[in-house]
């Protein structure tokens, strides 16, 4: 699904001498360069845009005409009158459609670039023609690239869930960026991990690729393929390489390491949107572990308070405390009676300071854990199917816009500023300029 961002405010130029103030004379002339505003465009430049917004103005029809009136018809393909750097990048993409498992003859790439070559005479007429081309194929390309694959996603959310985009929503989000050419050269609307899997898949059709890898390789692709662009505001789990990332304004604004579901309590692919974090949590033990693990425990000696527990009569919200001494724990270990036990908060506590919630069916959510161990291991598969964040203060920061203050009251319910997608994926191809294509285990079985 392409999910269409709100236009970016431009950044604010910090005063030099509030800046000296807060942060000393050095960095205060590094944050004015930076500030610098960008070159003014030259009265040429800007008439022959005009004159070009105007042919656009007197030619558009439709869905393209409503997006570029919202633009007062300003074009986005065309730089000083000329046809800009946006159109090769495009151009180049088109011709390597078969590595998104397109056709290339789809886009007629040769009438794209005669319209291109007419524009060069620098006319007006020409120019916004070959403009309202390059934006009709720009947005076909779009439109196919993120047309969904079914690859078992699950969605917790049912409004998540991807569809082939409208064009007037693909063209209306590529004009939003502060740089159009530069979301065109790093396709924009695409997940980041879609776009390194797409430059994998050039490098290995360069260097051959047998046709197991092949397969392999574009059931990745269209797993990556349903993942939002880094425009829209979410958080990305993937299960294979046990990494997190979350993006916002076109930019990673983080990423860590996450443990992950082992093969037999399997992270799965799921899909929903993040809405409580809860500070100071219990730890509600599952049922196989209260039989197998606690319940021996017990019988050979140890209690409920050394291991930072307790029991309660049942699962409703008034649940109330039941002393170890009345629990038939032979029963329990041998599986004929259920028993509800929760982890106490506190520094051992096996969800941390914090977890986030995602309404799902599957029990699964993303927490902080004192097990740090397991976080500096390569292969992070070791949990029940939750993840266990390696910074959640971080991630807390960045879902509620200001730091976490669990303070000491328990199972603090608090709700998220902005309720955040956040998707869990499979992604086991892997590899760089050096290594060139390769796949991680596939620990899951899901490659097939």
């Amino acid at each position: 699904m392409l999910t269409v961002a709100a236009p970016l405010a431009s950044a604010a130029v910090v005063a030099p001498r509030a800046v000296k103030a807060a942060v000393g004379k050095s960095k205060a002339k590094a944050v004015a360069r930076k500030a610098k505003p960008a070159p003014a465009r030259s009265a040429a430049d800007v008439a022959r845009d005009r004159a070009v917004a105007t042919q656009i103005r007197a030619t558009a029809g439709g869905w393209m005409a409503r997006v570029y009136a919202q633009r007062n018809y300003a074009p986005l393909w065309t730089v000083g009158g000329r046809i800009g750097a946006a159109a090769d990048a495009l151009i180049a993409y088109l011709g390597d459609a078969d590595l998104d498992n397109l056709k290339p003859a789809s886009y007629d790439v040769a009438k794209l670039r005669q319209r291109i070559d007419t524009a060069r005479s620098g006319d007006p007429a020409r120019v916004a023609a070959a403009e309202l081309a390059l934006s009709d194929v720009f947005v076909q390309f779009v439109r196919d690239q993120r047309k969904p694959r079914d690859v078992g996603m699950k969605w917790a959310d049912a409004s998540l869930k991807p569809k082939r985009p409208k064009p007037e929503a693909v063209l209306r989000a590529a004009s939003f960026p502060k740089s159009f050419a530069g979301y065109v050269k790093d396709m924009g609307w695409m997940s980041p991990r879609y776009v390194d899997l797409r430059k994998l898949s050039a490098q290995a059709r360069r260097n051959g690729i047998t046709p197991a890898a092949l397969i392999r390789l574009r059931l990745n692709l269209d797993r990556a393929r349903i993942l939002p662009g880094p425009w829209t505001r979410h958080v990305e789990v993937d299960a294979s390489s046990g990494r997190l990332w979350f993006y916002e304004a076109g930019a990673t604004k983080g990423t860590m390491r996450v443990v992950v579901g082992t093969r037999e309590t399997q992270t799965p692919m799921l899909a929903g949107t993040l809405q409580w974090a809860i500070l100071n949590p219990y730890w509600n033990v599952p049922d196989y572990l209260v039989r197998k693990n606690i319940a021996a425990k017990v019988l050979a000696g140890r209690t409920l308070a050394s291991l930072h527990m307790e029991a309660l009569s049942d699962w409703t919200a008034q649940a109330r405390p039941i002393p170890a001494s009345a629990i038939d724990w032979p029963a329990v270990a041998a599986g004929k009676r259920e028993l509800r036990l929760r982890e106490l908060p506190g520094p051992a506590n096996s969800m941390g300071k914090v977890k986030f919630l995602f309404p799902n069916d599957e029990g699964i959510y993303l927490h902080d854990t004192p097990n740090r161990a397991l976080l500096a291991k390569d292969d992070r598969h070791f949990s029940n199917g939750c993840i266990r964040l390696e910074d959640a203060p971080r991630l807390g920061r960045w879902l509620m816009g200001k730091p976490l203050s669990p303070g000491k009251k328990p199972e603090q319910a608090v709700a998220l500023t902005a309720p955040t997608p956040v998707y869990l994926t499979y992604l086991t191809a892997t590899g760089d300029g050096a290594r060139g294509l390769s796949f991680r285990d596939d620990v899951y079985g899901r490659d097939g």
